[in-house]
This record gives structure tokens, C-alpha cells and sequence, in this order.
């Protein structure tokens, strides 16, 4: 089967600098699929989404080296072989393990060490597949598993905000941050972006934030919550920005890690919480949020398998708006 694969050398080190291309460890090729346990179950692929994770993984970062090569992708919506048109949930933890899933020490997540989504068929255990609600389209319901959930998990779980309350997010035009922007103006929050880019504030307003600033630029006020996925470029502005006893919700640090700063966390009592992906129980209530009050994920476009490099190629230069949608 056609498959958009990692391919980077087992003696290759883990590599995050901006001179390492991970493009060169893509290979989109026809390829026999690899085992998977007896039990799972197969899934036509119907639409599945890029994310930054799949950039990671080309770099060698996160996958596990026996699973290389592998295929990539975390994100998909499809159709199993008794016709239930479902969105597979990418979190995997043990078969014994009876928590949340996220919070379980072994997991892991789709082409970390099992076969990913970048294919016309992804095998997965059944308990990680999720009604598609047939108002979403499948390429909208590929967008929720990775992005979407992130975003849902830490407006709705995470950041103890109420309709009425501000939150900021940091960075404009991402999967997460454009999911944030959506959910948040669903969900009767005030929500202010930022963005070195005039451009991007200004779509970002159109999606529904309330307004847009400039990196680190002075707030008209202080917010309740701010939500960050940027790391150290806009974490001291992110403390700065809070209200006394506000919260951060972290699901990332893209620019890299920051300073604690902690003399400001315990005098203005401040709650830095930490956020990972989302449940399977996430994913179903964030599905049915979208089908019910019609909010729904920002395509930025649409490619065929084959031109997998050309959208991880975007992806990589910071040219989508929203989500890029592979269809195998």
C-alpha cells in the first residue's frame, strides 16, 4: 500500500535544529503494512491531518528506533469494515492500564511505535475508535484528534475559566491556536491572540478572537487564563499577562524551555498546569460539541497522499492557517 513513512537511519541522532531537513527522511512509497496485534481493527482511511508531531518524528525525536522505519500520522477519520464511519483516538496506552489514558507512563501515540494514519488503512485497537458524528465531514473530523483535542482539553479541563472570562493564546494560526480561537468564542469566552504577523491577527479575528496583539505587547487588562504552547519567546509575557491567581495552561514549548520565574508564580499565586492530547471520553464530547453548535475545524487545504512533502514542506515554513488535510 501507498505510505508516508519515516525513514531516518537507526545511527542517525535525534536531531531539533532548523539546519536538519526532515524532509530528507520522507519516504512516500508503496510498501507492505507492518504487524500490528491480532486484535486490532483495520480502518479504511478516509481523511487524515498533518501535525507538527509528524516533523518531530522525521527528526528523530519521540518514535521509538525499533519502530523505524514507520509510518507517520496521528490523525485520522474512516470507515471500519462493518461500515461505522469513526475518528481514531491516537493516545495508545497499556491493555492493562484502567486510568485516563493520557496519565498512563507507558503510552504512547500513533507512528510513535505503531503505524500511523499516513495510509489507506490504520490499525488500531477498537477501544480507540470514536462515533463520527455525520455532520462533520471526514475531513474536518480527521482534524480533531491531535489539535482540536489539545485545544479542548485546556479550555474546557484544564484552564477553570467560565463564559465571560478572557484568555489569551499565544501564537495565531496554528491547529492548536486556531482550535483554541473557535472553541473558545463557542464557548462565550473573550479570546485575544498574539501574533508576529499582521496577517494572521487579522484571520485570527475573523475565526472569532475578540483581538490581536503583537508579541509581547502591553494587554488592556489582565486575563484569567492564558494559553501557551510557545515556550520561552512568550512565557515571561504570559506570566505578566495573568490576573493574581490566574492560570497557564502549557501544551508545549516550541521556542524551547523557559524560566520558572517563580518568585512571580507564588506571589501573584499563579496555577501553571500542564496539558498533554486528551481522552478518548474528550474526543467523543469534543465531536459532539462540534456537531451540535456547528463549529468546525480550519482546513487551510486538501492533498493527496502523494504530495504528503509538499504539505509537511508548509507545514515546516510556517505557511498554513488552520490545518492541512491529507486524503489517501
Amino acid at each position: 500500500m501507498l505510505a508516508a513513512r519515516a525513514v531516518r537511519p537507526l545511527d542517525a541522532p535525534p536531531s531539533t535544529g532548523a539546519d536538519d531537513d526532515p524532509l530528507q527522511f520522507l519516504e512516500v512509497a508503496e510498501r507492505e503494512p507492518a504487524p500490528v496485534p491480532d486484535a486490532w481493527v483495520p480502518v479504511r482511511v478516509r481523511a487524515a491531518a498533518l501535525n507538527r508531531h509528524d516533523l518531530w518524528t522525521l527528526r528523530g525525536v519521540g518514535v521509538h528506533p525499533e519502530a523505524l522505519p514507520v509510518v507517520l500520522g496521528c490523525d485520522a477519520a474512516g470507515t471500519t469494515e462493518d461500515g461505522r464511519d469513526v475518528v481514531v483516538h491516537a493516545v495508545l496506552s497499556d491493555a492493562d492500564w484502567a486510568g485516563e489514558e493520557t496519565l498512563d507512563p507507558g503510552r504512547t501515540l500513533l507512528s510513535e511505535r505503531w503505524p500511523g494514519t499516513l495510509a489507506p488503512v490504520v490499525r488500531v485497537p477498537a477501544r480507540n475508535l470514536v462515533d463520527k458524528p455525520a455532520e462533520l465531514s471526514f475531513e474536518e473530523a480527521a482534524c480533531l484528534p491531535t489539535a482540536w483535542l489539545t485545544a479542548y482539553r485546556m479550555l474546557f479541563t484544564n484552564s477553570g475559566t467560565s463564559p465571560g472570562d478572557t484568555v489569551l493564546v499565544q501564537g495565531a494560526g496554528g491547529g492548536v491556536s486556531t482550535a483554541l480561537v473557535a472553541l473558545g468564542a463557542a464557548a462565550g469566552l473573550r479570546v485575544w491572540v498574539t501574533s508576529r504577523s499582521e496577517e494572521r491577527r487579522a484571520r485570527a479575528l475573523e475565526l472569532g478572537a475578540h483581538a490581536a496583539f503583537a508579541p509581547g505587547e502591553r494587554l488592556p487588562e489582565r486575563v484569567d487564563a492564558v494559553l501557551e504552547s510557545v515556550g520561552r519567546a512568550t512565557w515571561a509575557h504570559s506570566l505578566r499577562s495573568l490576573k493574581p491567581g490566574g492560570t497557564v495552561v502549557v501544551c508545549g514549548a516550541t521556542t524551547g524551555d523557559a524560566p520558572a520565574e517563580l518568585n512571580r508564580v507564588f506571589f501573584t499565586q499563579l496555577r501553571v498546569v500542564g496539558s498533554t492530547m486528551g481522552s478518548r471520553d474528550e474526543l467523543r464530547r469534543l465531536a459532539q460539541l462540534c456537531a451540535a453548535t456547528g463549529v468546525r475545524p480550519l482546513v487551510d487545504d486538501v492533498l493527496p497522499l502523494a504530495e504528503t512533502a509538499e504539505g509537511l514542506r508548509r507545514l515546516e515554513a510556517g505557511e498554513v492557517f488552520g490545518k492541512l488535510v491529507i486524503r489517501p
